[in-house]
């Protein structure tokens, strides 16, 4: 932490320094070691809520389309359903606790293995990169969507009613955690499949560079956020010389300036809306610890920006409940117009971290901007000119990393795997899980049930078993617990 300095009456900014938690229109904190920033509630001067507002969407435009283009939506509508969410959440923060809780909404990765299984199992194929799916394979996994979102805000009312400990015992870390683990590990083979399928040195050298920009740009200001975006940048290079005619940006260059994004409604009839449902809604356990662990990051960041600038902490981490809740409404709309399930940002956590720049109506002129680049038409045109080495490449680290944060969330959470309560319910979670995802076309094991026609799929009924398994050891304690 750096030295506090004080600030003499000669050196004082002329911009004061309100104590209060309120809006301070236009104005710039100084804090007290002389980093300057704003708090949730400052409205910046309007060119710089512009800037800073478009800071945010480059920071959370390359995973946000790329869920897209993995899984077959249009990116069109998922970055206006990304900006209408995170405008809705904020106004609602807004109107409930008198503070902008400031997080951005994009699409998240948990749910990558539940769309392409459903994909698969409609259409007989995974959906290729940068192509979608057509509108009644996502409209039935819209119904899946709306059910998270559904299941998010009652999740938040529940926490809000008995706190978070007590769903703690019945979501322990080493459930959430082995969840999050077999979404990624789970797509291995689909990413390696993409890898051998298309030009081996191009996905490798997609692959390295990007391991290596998020390695060595790491900390490095706002280029640290941007790995996966150089990495990218590298793939296109390497197959315009390693395979020649795969870079075309002729579509980019013909497609109209101007396009209305493919909204589509959710369905809820079909062989197939359980399946979606039940694959889809349960995904949110990954998604639940994630956003709270986001929560209590920016809590901490702006209380000690606070402290730093002499103003008052607003303990943004009392909202766990309402900011699950406000998840679950982002995911509701999302899943009315054809938009992937989305989750609060990680990467915009760390770019406010890094500017000092918290400010709500920030975030809301990142929400509109998204909304805009919607309806931008060569977009999409864009995305389908990425090569399929390039995504290849990129798919393995990134489907990977998810793993590994799986991994991560159990050590954080100390789960000890000398216990053999943990052993069982992580072990049977993995197999499952994995060995069901992987070894099984689609990821459905060949158990057909009424409203599974495929069979059950692996990942959402390795979550399922999870649960059940500890909840025996909730009803009926180990020796070892009395």
């Amino acid at each position: 932490m750096a030295t506090k300095k004080k600030v003499s009456k000669t050196s004082k900014p002329k911009a004061s320094v309100s104590k209060s938690s309120k809006s301070t229109t236009g104005e710039m904190t100084m804090a007290k070691n002389n980093v300057i920033g704003y708090m949730p509630n400052d409205n910046p001067p309007m060119g710089q809520t512009i800037l800073l507002g478009f800071q945010h969407v480059l920071t959370m435009f390359p995973a946000t389309v790329l869920v897209a283009a993995l899984c077959g939506f249009h990116p069109g509508t998922v970055l206006l359903a990304s900006g209408v969410s995170t405008i809705v959440a904020l106004i609602l923060s807004k109107n409930s606790i008198g503070n902008f809780i400031p997080l951005f909404y994009g699409s998240s990765f948990s749910y990558i293995a539940a769309y392409q299984g459903i994909a698969t199992a409609m259409t007989g194929s995974a959906p290729a990169f940068g192509v979608p799916l057509p509108n009644e394979v996502i409209s039935t996994m819209q119904a899946g969507i709306v059910a998270t979102g559904v299941l998010n805000i009652l999740v938040g009312f529940i926490i809000r009613a008995i706190g978070k400990a007590s769903l703690d015992k019945v979501l322990p870390p080493v459930v959430t955690g082995s969840v999050a683990a077999i979404i990624g590990f789970g797509l291995a083979f689909a990413a390696l499949g993409q890898m051998a399928s298309a030009n081996f040195t191009v996905a490798l050298i997609t692959l390295i560079s990007t391991i290596l920009f998020s390695v060595y740009l790491q900390n490095k200001g706002f280029l640290g956020m941007l790995p996966v975006i150089f990495g990218a940048i590298v793939g296109y290079i390497a197959s315009a010389i390693f395979a020649p005619g795969t870079v075309n940006f002729g579509g980019v260059a013909a497609a109209p300036l101007f396009t209305m994004p493919n909204i589509t409604l959710p369905s809820f009839a079909g062989e197939f809306v359980v399946t979606a449902i039940f694959s889809i809604a349960i995904m949110a356990i990954a998604t639940i610890p994630e956003s709270t662990a986001h929560l209590y990051q920016m809590s901490l960041y702006v209380d000690r920006f606070a402290e730093e600038s002499g103003r008052e902490k607003i303990h943004l981490d009392k909202n766990v409940g309402l900011n699950l809740v406000f998840d679950g409404v982002g995911d509701f709309l999302n899943g009315l117009v054809g938009a992937t399930a989305g989750t609060n940002y990680g990467e915009n956590n760390s770019l406010m971290a890094i500017t000092r720049n918290y400010s709500g109506p920030a975030l809301i002129a990142a929400g509109a901007i998204s909304i805009l680049l919607g309806f931008f038409g060569p977009l999409a045109a864009f995305v389908q000119s990425v090569p399929l080495a390039v995504s290849g490449g990129l798919a393995i680290y990134l489907f990977g990393v998810i793993g590994m944060q799986g991994i991560a969330l159990m050590q954080e959470n100390k789960v000890s795997m000398f216990s053999p309560r943990n052993l069982a319910i992580g072990a049977v979670i993995m197999i499952v899980g994995i060995g069901g995802n992987i070894g099984y076309p689609g990821g459905f094991i060949p158990v057909v049930l009424p409203g599974f026609p495929s069979g059950l799929p692996a990942i959402a009924t390795a979550a399922v078993l999870g649960i059940l398994i500890n909840a025996i050891f909730l009803i009926f304690k180990p020796s070892s617990e009395e």
